[in-house]
C-alpha cells in the first residue's frame, strides 16, 4: 500500500483564491487607460480654455482632493455607512424573500407585481416621500433607499439561483422526510449562492449610488451629495468634482470587497 503524505495532499487539493491567477495586462490595462484619459482630458481643457463650470482640468480637481481632504473623507463616511445599512438590510430581506417565493409558488406569483412595482421606483420621488415620514433629521430614509435598490437586484438574482436548483434533489430531500428550512438551508442556498454574490455585486455599487442621490433631496447635513450641491451652488465646481471623485472610490471600494467577499467564500465553502 502505498502511503499518502497528508502535507502534500493538502497543498494539492486546497483550492487557490482565484485572485492570485490574475494576470497582470488585465490589471494594467485599465490603469493605462485611465491615465491616457486623465492625460487627455488636462490637455483638452487647457488647449480649448474649457470653463470649470463645464469642466474643470484633473489638475484643478485633484488640488481640491488634497486640500479638502478630511472634509471628502467626512462625507465619504456618513454616505458610505448609510449605503453600508442599506445594502446589508436589502441584501437580508432580497435573500429572505426569494428563497420564501422560491419555496412557495403562491407566494412567488403575488410577488412579482410587486417587485416589479419597487424596482421602477425613481428614487427622486422615493426620497422627499421617505423624509416626511421619518423626519429630515435622522438617515432613515437615506437608508431605506439604498435598501430598496439593493434589494431588487439580490431579490432578481437569488429567485433565478434557486430556480436551478434539480427537482431530483428537491425529490430526494422529500424522501429524506426534510422540512421546508432544511431544504432552502442545505440544498437551495447552495446552490443559489454564486447568484445571490452576483446581485450583490450589482447592487454594492447601486447602494453607494441610491444613498448618495438621496442626499440631494434633503436630511440631515453630511454626505457626499449634500457637499456636491453645495459647492455646485457655491460655483466651486472643481470641489464639486472632488466630492464626486470621492464618491467614485467610495463605489469602487463597495464592489472590490463585495468581489473579495465572493472570492474567500468561493475558496472556502466548495460545493460538494
Amino acid at each position: 500500500m502505498t502511503a499518502i503524505d497528508p502535507v502534500a495532499a493538502g497543498r494539492v487539493t486546497r483550492p487557490r483564491l482565484p485572485i492570485t491567477e490574475v494576470r497582470w495586462s488585465t490589471v494594467l490595462a485599465p490603469l493605462v487607460l485611465g491615465a491616457l484619459v486623465i492625460f487627455a482630458w488636462e490637455w483638452l481643457v487647457d488647449q480649448y480654455d474649457i470653463k470649470p463650470f463645464i469642466l474643470p482640468a484633473p489638475s484643478a480637481i485633484w488640488e481640491q482632493v488634497t486640500t479638502n481632504t478630511d472634509s471628502i473623507v467626512d462625507g465619504a463616511t456618513v454616505t458610505g455607512r448609510n449605503a453600508l445599512i442599506g445594502m446589508l438590510a436589502g441584501a437580508l430581506v432580497g435573500v429572505i424573500g426569494a428563497a420564501i417565493a422560491g419555496s412557495f409558488r403562491i407566494i412567488d406569483q403575488m410577488a412579482a407585481p410587486v417587485v416589479a412595482a419597487l424596482a421602477v421606483i425613481p428614487i427622486v420621488a422615493l426620497a422627499p416621500v421617505l423624509y416626511s415620514m421619518f423626519g429630515a433629521a435622522v438617515n432613515t430614509g437615506r437608508i431605506i433607499v439604498a435598501g430598496v435598490s439593493v434589494a431588487i437586484p439580490v431579490y432578481l438574482n437569488t429567485l433565478r439561483g434557486i430556480r436551478q436548483v434539480r427537482t431530483v434533489h428537491r425529490e430526494l430531500m422529500t424522501a429524506y422526510a426534510a422540512g421546508p428550512l432544511q431544504v432552502i438551508r442545505a440544498v437551495t442556498l447552495p446552490t443559489a449562492t454564486p447568484y445571490v454574490f452576483t446581485g450583490l455585486r450589482v447592487a454594492s455599487s447601486l447602494a453607494v449610488i441610491a444613498a448618495l442621490i438621496a442626499e440631494y433631496f434633503g436630511g440631515p447635513i453630511g454626505g457626499l451629495g449634500k457637499s456636491i450641491t453645495s459647492s455646485a451652488a457655491s460655483s466651486n465646481y472643481p470641489l464639486a468634482w472632488a466630492y464626486v471623485t470621492g464618491a467614485i472610490v467610495l463605489g469602487l471600494l463597495f464592489y472590490v470587497v463585495t468581489l473579495l467577499v465572493e472570492l474567500w467564500f468561493s475558496r472556502h465553502h466548495k460545493p460538494a
